[in-house]
């Protein structure tokens, strides 16, 4: 099962979290999700546990838990929303200059 986990600290790390779900059975993997742009965690991860039963058990102990000053949310992911897909429509608004230069001196 795939679980969400969000309001986490941004220092956290991977392995913190994989440590943390341990105590409640195996899990597969931790990916903390980071901005493109900056590297920097956006607050939230994904854990994958291999074990429904385990993955339930650690949501139902791990839901609103306090880490770190923060109270957690657990809860079971859900999958990603498909976007849908539009066709490329260039624009009609021509481009370019036209007109004189309005900063020509005379």
């Amino acid at each position: 099962m795939n679980l969400y986990v969000g309001n986490l600290d941004y220092s956290i790390r991977e392995q913190q979290i994989a440590d943390l779900f341990s105590e409640y059975g195996e899990v597969a993997s931790v990916k903390i999700i980071t901005d493109k742009m900056t590297g920097r965690s956006k607050g939230f991860a994904f854990v994958d546990m291999p074990n429904d039963d385990e993955a339930r058990e650690a949501i139902s102990n791990l839901d609103q838990a306090s880490v770190r000053d923060r109270n957690i949310s657990v809860s079971e992911a859900r999958p990603p929303e498909q976007r849908e897909r539009k066709p490329f429509r260039p624009n009609n608004f021509g481009g370019g200059g036209g007109g004189g230069n309005r900063f020509r001196r005379n």
